[in-house]
């Protein structure tokens, strides 16, 4: 037994590759090396189960990296794959009340600052209002409301009624030149849209505004505020106006871009060129209107049929018949042209007017048309605007540049009672420059004047409707009163009401338009400093004279009269206690220091030497 289990033992350690304990060492050999081979440090072992475990890897191995992302396009990023997106998320087709849903927001009708459904930031929910005749999702509701409060004292010369007067053995030719305005302006609208308009225009709109005025004013003199002379010198009144009353369609979608077309019919603002110089007004028409070129390009055509106004308010008298005066408009707008950050503008407007053989009487007992200034009789007249305009800036400088002329045909000249051609021209440019939180302001208008009222041509400049922004605005003095011309009839005015031509009209918003006058040329300068984003304070000094006084000596009976009208200086201060449009407060203050030229027209015994106006204003809005 004991023999064999030497021999059992040897087995096992020849079975094993063992060499037995007896034995001697083996011979260690280099292993034969190749060309072939890789050095052993580079040798993937992973799979050779001489060497490895199937399932085990190798210490310090480390797999080869995949090849490097060539990128064919430098600071681009690669969209992701498909599979990157999750699958499990649901669309919500009404993404405006989510964030109510969550608890986020809770609406309040009476706040128009975050989320309300009454001003436009969410649509409509149609199964709350199922009277509503509309079809279809998307459907919008903006309700707006406006409160317009004005205190105007002012002066301005002031003629004394020839049957009776304020004040008794009063003889001079102007009274007292002292009056208050109270005005209070209630306009309320709504707009029904469909359609987003955060990127694209509405696919249709019904829009209407109203207005209702009521005023009070008290003046020095009788016969200034009605024709009667047994009318006491103040006056309440009131009157509700349409000045909005229109559906807007969009015909059609030219772009990717949302470059459209689209038609407006109805009672509608419309401003024909940036300052108002021309034609701003709201009025019955329809206009085609729409844009090319990714905005860059826009374009309108339209025909207004203009409606007769509320003498004392100016809000439009849908009651009553319109007038029969027609206004055709067309223009275009590049921007960028003719140099980068400057958007220019060509228009053609036609003034077609037919309202020679009537008599129009406004409220208070005046005669508008005809107006009463030389032979009294009545006209018709054609008159084309052809003009460019600019607004931008060039460089540091902020530019607005407006030039027209003015070719027609007039069927009655009231100097010569016979036909006339009309030839006139108008220009005005305002330059600004921004530093910091200051502008400062250069402007310049010029107006023809008519220089022989016996020639068959009428040269002095006239607007259809103007309402200037421009030169202080309403904050300047001339701008913003109406001088009354005395001589040439009482209710015919040198200047109108938010007007700067000394157009001699009898009223500009129910009176014709007027080219025997004596032109207007102003030159100014000004500025505004804005404090705060709410806190803004304007300042505005103005030369004001005649072009030519030629048609002032004629209805005045004068040999001559100088050109000098006198200086403009106003201040206003803006105040914005939300930094935005919905709380205005302004308080301006404004002197017109008449020069040899206005003092020869409205001299009085009291020799006034200067005019104020003062207006503190009140803006709210919904």
């Amino acid at each position: 037994m004991a023999a064999i289990l030497p021999m059992i033992l040897a087995v096992a350690l020849q079975e094993t590759g063992l060499p037995p304990q007896d034995a001697p060492p083996p011979e260690v050999k280099d292993p034969p090396v190749t060309q072939d081979a890789p050095p052993p440090d580079k040798r993937d072992d992973t799979h050779d189960p001489a060497t490895t475990i199937e399932g085990r890897r190798r210490p310090d191995f480390r797999r080869p990296l995949p090849p490097a992302v060539v990128q064919s396009n430098p600071g681009a990023v690669r969209a992701p794959l498909p599979e990157a997106f999750p699958t499990d998320q649901i669309p919500i087709p009404d993404r405006y009340r989510l964030i109510q849903s969550l608890g986020l927001v809770t609406e309040n009708p009476l706040d128009p600052y975050h989320q309300n459904t009454l001003k436009g930031d969410r649509p409509i929910d149609r199964a709350k209002v199922p009277w509503l005749p509309i079809k279809g999702d998307d459907w919008f509701f903006v309700a707006g409301a406006i409160s317009d409060t004005v205190v105007e004292p002012r002066t301005f010369p002031i003629p004394v009624g020839v049957q009776t007067t304020e004040r008794p053995q009063s003889l001079d030719v102007f009274g007292k030149d002292a009056s208050v305005v109270y005005s209070q302006t209630v306009i309320v609208s709504a707009s029904l849209f469909k359609g987003s308009t955060a990127f694209k225009p509405p696919e249709i709109e019904y829009r209407v505004a109203l207005a209702f005025n009521i005023s009070h004013v008290n003046v020095a003199e009788r016969r200034v505020l009605d024709v009667r002379p047994s009318r006491p010198s103040h006056r309440t009144d009131s009157f509700l106006g349409v000045q909005e009353l229109f559906v807007d369609y969009h015909i059609r979608n030219v772009s990717d871009r949302y470059d459209f077309d689209s038609v407006r019919v109805g009672i509608q603002p419309f401003q024909s060129d940036f300052r108002g110089f021309l034609f701003n007004d709201q009025q019955l028409g329809i206009r085609l209107f729409g844009n090319r070129d990714g905005n860059r390009l826009q374009y309108n055509l339209a025909l207004f049929w203009r409606l007769e106004k509320d003498t004392n308010s100016g809000l439009n008298r849908v009651m009553t018949a319109p007038r029969d005066d027609f206004v055709l408009v067309a223009n275009v707008y590049r921007q960028d042209f003719l140099v980068p950050g400057l958007t220019s503008q060509v228009i053609a407007l036609f003034n077609h007017n037919r309202e020679g053989n009537g008599i129009q009487i406004d409220d208070n007992g005046f005669p508008v048309r005809p107006a009463l200034l030389g032979d009294l009789r009545g006209h018709d007249y054609d008159v084309a605007y052809l003009g460019y305009n600019a607004d931008g800036r060039i460089g540091r400088l902020n530019l607005t540049a407006s030039a027209y002329g003015a070719i027609g045909h007039d069927s009655h000249n009231f100097f010569t009672g016979r036909p006339a051609k009309i030839r006139a021209y108008f220009g005005a440019t305002e330059l600004s420059y921004d530093h910091n939180w200051m502008r400062f302001r250069v402007s310049a208008l010029y107006a023809s004047g008519d220089k022989n009222p016996y020639d068959d041509t009428e040269g002095g400049y006239d607007a259809v409707f103007e309402n200037p922004v421009f030169a202080g605005a309403d904050t300047s003095y001339w701008i913003r009163q109406s001088i009354p011309f005395a001589g040439g009839g009482r209710a015919v005015s040198l200047s109108g009401r938010n007007g700067v031509l000394n157009s001699l009209r009898s009223s500009k918003e129910e009176g014709q338009s007027n080219f025997n006058n004596p032109g207007t040329f102003l030159i100014g300068v000004g500025v505004d400093f804005d404090i705060t984003p709410g806190l803004r304070v304007s300042g505005n000094a103005n030369r004001l004279s005649f072009v030519n006084t030629s048609s002032l000596e004629t209805l005045r009976n004068e040999g001559s009269i100088p050109k000098g009208i006198g200086w403009d200086l106003s201040a206003a201060l803006i105040y914005r206690p939300r930094a935005n449009q919905n709380m205005v407060f302004r308080l301006s203050g404004a002197v017109l220091q008449p020069d040899s030229g206005f003092r020869d027209l409205f001299e009085n015994r009291a020799r006034d030497r200067r005019y104020v106006s003062v207006l503190a204003n009140v803006v709210l809005s919904y």
